[in-house]
């Protein structure tokens, strides 16, 4: 379908290589063994690009060679090799801003031939609600029947999650695959290491990149990690930018203002690029807009431009209208809270701009796809009796939205019962004084991450806004007394990061829960 997208777009077209002389056996012996050879970045692509094709269809075990064990170990040395760099996710320490340097990771893509210039794209930053919204953009992309990429962070349980083409994670053997070809260039710009070296993120992105080329891709929708102006995703030529709400959030990075975050998240701004923004706080509004006619982009805002209604609130779905530039799409969306309205109407926004460009998408299209959606971990129901709620709110304002959310949602319920896990560099203190006074009891506990709260220390903070605190020192255990505290006719919301949602949801998928 990508001959129907945007003619007029400047992007190198998608060629497919030739077929390689390489049996698919050999090709695919020679990748995850790293003995292929290449020529130089001029050319490199496409040969990567027909080396992947060659064993795509193929898989380790059905070579002989290989036993199911020793896919296991490869796999599991790729992620020792992709988590032995620097990864800010995990260890916040030396995550200052002088040590994001885009040219670093320029070098790493050109090497590759430069993958993540070969399908259309969608950037998407802000503090709150721009992974939901790269899904809803990236379900209505693929409902209307193109070949979608998505790239998000962080992932809830696997790390695949964060690379999916259409409704798909990216598989164990291609994830090793591709950091197989990665790992020499990764060497090659490490030891020049002009500008620093590559981060476990950057890795990731690239890998992302490299993956959604193999499939040829029509579009990919890249959600930025943090910030915006140095991320590592901030190499793309977007078609259009979407920047959703914007808050206090790694300020040791992107600044104690909503004036110094907003320029940060507003970096992925390009020059004539249609900018679509969520309704925001005047300070970060004024930066977005600013920046806009500097860059003379046409500035889209929802609240002004798009606006959105409730009309009907079910047990797990929500109906809402968005009235946008193009016209009215009437909503049945399957994920729950207000704040999922405006993101919503921040994806039709994007939308809209795509079909203004020549993207034949349709009023139905997008009707479908965000009606298709799915996104777990934002405010999701595991369970209804008790009723079980996970949510990944991890600042102040993500706190304010599950506070609203619960108030709507949880009339009625007779014992209210809260699990909450921080991490130790965030605010954690205002979260609690949001979210601690809804409920009848809180188990502090920590999940299992470098950057975990001690769920002892937690529990004293939580004492100053509730009358009943105990803890817990892990997720499971504190799933468990929360879910026998509650009862049948009771409520348990597990938040406060994405790591705690990641691993109330392994509790879930146990055998009996």
């Amino acid at each position: 379908m990508s001959e129907n997208i945007n003619k007029g777009n400047k992007k190198a077209p998608k060629t497919r290589a030739k077929d390689l002389t390489k049996s698919s056996d050999q090709c695919l012996r020679d990748i995850m063994t790293g003995k292929t050879i290449f020529p130089g970045p001029s050319t490199k692509f496409l040969h990567y690009l027909g080396l992947w094709r060659c064993g795509n269809n193929a898989t380790i075990l059905s070579e002989g060679s290989r036993s199911s064990k020793s896919m296991n170990s490869c796999y599991q040395e790729t992620l020792n090799y992709l988590y032995s760099f620097a990864n800010y996710e995990t260890q916040p320490e030396g995550r200052a801003a002088a040590n994001f340097d885009l040219r670093r990771m320029e070098a790493l893509l050109m090497r590759l031939g430069n993958p993540h210039r070969i399908s259309q794209t969608i950037h998407i930053a802000g503090t709150k609600g721009k992974g939901s919204t790269a899904a809803m953009v990236a379900a209505t992309l693929t409902a209307a029947g193109f070949v979608t990429g998505l790239y998000t962070s962080p992932h809830l349980i696997d790390v695949r999650e964060r690379v999916r083409v259409g409704d798909g994670l990216i598989s164990t053997v291609d994830l090793t695959r591709l950091t197989n070809i990665l790992k020499p260039e990764v060497a090659a710009v490490n030891a020049e290491a002009s500008f620093g070296t590559l981060t476990t993120f950057e890795l990731l992105t690239a890998l992302g990149f490299m993956y959604f080329a193999e499939k040829h891709a029509d579009w990919q929708v890249v959600e930025v990690g943090l910030g915006g102006r140095l991320d590592a995703t901030n190499v793309v030529s977007p078609e259009v930018c979407a920047i959703s709400v914007i808050g206090f959030d790694h300020a040791d990075v992107l600044g104690d203002t909503l004036e110094k975050i907003a320029t940060e998240k507003a970096g992925i701004i390009k020059q004539g690029v249609p900018v679509v923004s969520a309704a925001q706080p005047p300070e970060a509004r004024d930066v977005i807009a600013g920046i806009c006619r500097d860059r003379h982009c046409q500035f889209i805002e929802v609240g002004r431009v798009i606006t959105y209604q409730e009309t009907d609130v079910l047990s797990e779905r929500q109906r809402c209208v968005v009235h946008g530039r193009l016209g009215h799409y009437e909503l049945d969306l399957p994920l729950l809270g207000a704040f999922q309205q405006a993101n919503a109407a921040l994806a039709v926004g994007v939308l809209e701009v795509l079909m203004e460009q020549g993207c034949r998408l349709s009023p139905q299209n997008i009707t479908d796809g965000l009606g298709g959606v799915r996104w777990p971990g934002r405010f999701q129901v595991l369970n209804h009796q008790p009723l079980v709620v996970v949510d990944g709110a991890h600042n102040l304002d993500a706190a304010v939205a599950l506070k609203r959310a619960v108030e709507t949602y949880v009339a009625g319920k007779r014992t209210k019962v809260l699990v909450l896990g921080v991490s130790a560099d965030k605010d954690y203190r205002g979260l609690i004084e949001v979210l601690a006074p809804l409920f009848d009891i809180v188990i502090a506990t920590r999940a299992v991450h470098p950057r975990a709260f001690d769920e002892i220390a937690l529990a004293e903070v939580c004492k100053d806004f509730s009358r009943d605190v105990r803890s817990m020192p892990s997720i499971a255990r504190a799933m468990e007394l929360a879910v026998g505290l509650a009862g049948a006719g009771g409520f348990v919301c597990a938040t406060g990061s994405l790591f705690v949602v990641g691993e109330a949801l392994t509790w879930a998928d146990r055998p009996g829960h």
